[in-house]
């Protein structure tokens, strides 16, 4: 038998599709049917995104836990019912300042160990769904908080827009940050890019892109696949 390709691909998502849509880019590439992922990216957002492949599906868990760093930016005074750019706006007020100083005290309140609340449109399961079919259905949900680490590695003012880097545990809604930050400034906001530029020791720098993919051999993509961590492999 053949043995089947097994590994690490390391994938730059271009804004506007799924990671879903990923899976099935280098599924076809390959021919494999056992693909998965290190954790889901937003449509709107861009960047890393570990496909794993045959047997490396066992790192998943461990890459979904993985610390991972962001860049984007965060729109102030309109907030949506998604809290991102792809949902409609539900609530507006006068952006603030963006000072250095005001920016810098509501900064510090997100950063370290908090607890955000989840999205309504998420992939988190309410009644045995995912939250967002529930949102779209305009069904009433109980807020839903979970507490994870959050560091702020920079931040740009440039009002009424604010340009951040941020490293975060597993699991950490950007956009619950971008949301819940407007309301504590005294306005509204949303998240209006986003991207992924790390997880764990694995950097989008280099990693293959929508066009690459499409241009390569499966033999080439194949021969991009990485040993998962704790492989042993050279």
């Amino acid at each position: 038998m053949i043995p089947q390709p097994s590994g690490l691909f390391l994938f730059d998502k271009p804004k506007g599709i799924t990671s879903h849509d990923a899976v099935y880019l280098l599924r076809r590439k390959l021919g494999v049917q056992r693909i998965g992922h290190s954790g889901t990216l937003d449509p709107m957002a861009t960047g890393l995104l570990i496909l794993l492949v045959g047997s490396a599906t066992k790192a998943q868990e461990g890459l979904q836990g993985a610390s991972k760093i962001y860049t984007g930016t965060i729109l102030f005074g309109a907030e949506t019912d998604t809290w991102d750019a792809e949902g409609k706006v539900v609530a507006e007020a006068p952006p603030p300042a963006l000072d250095a100083a005001s920016v810098g005290r509501a900064v510090a309140a997100f950063d370290g160990r908090i607890i955000q609340q989840v999205p309504p449109y998420s992939a988190v399961r309410m009644q045995g769904k995912p939250m967002y079919k529930l949102a779209r259905k305009n069904i009433a949900m109980p807020v839903v908080r979970r507490e994870t680490d959050v560091k702020w590695l920079g931040w740009t003012s440039r009002p009424p827009e604010l340009d951040f880097e941020i490293e975060c545990s597993g699991g950490t809604y950007i956009r619950s940050i971008a949301c819940e930050l407007g309301r504590a400034m005294g306005s509204r906001a949303h998240l209006t890019v986003l991207r992924r530029t790390s997880i764990g020791a694995y950097r989008a720098d280099g990693a293959a892109t929508a066009a690459a993919l499409a241009a390569m051999t499966p033999e080439e993509a194949a021969a991009r696949l990485l040993p998962p961590p704790g492989d042993g492999r050279a």
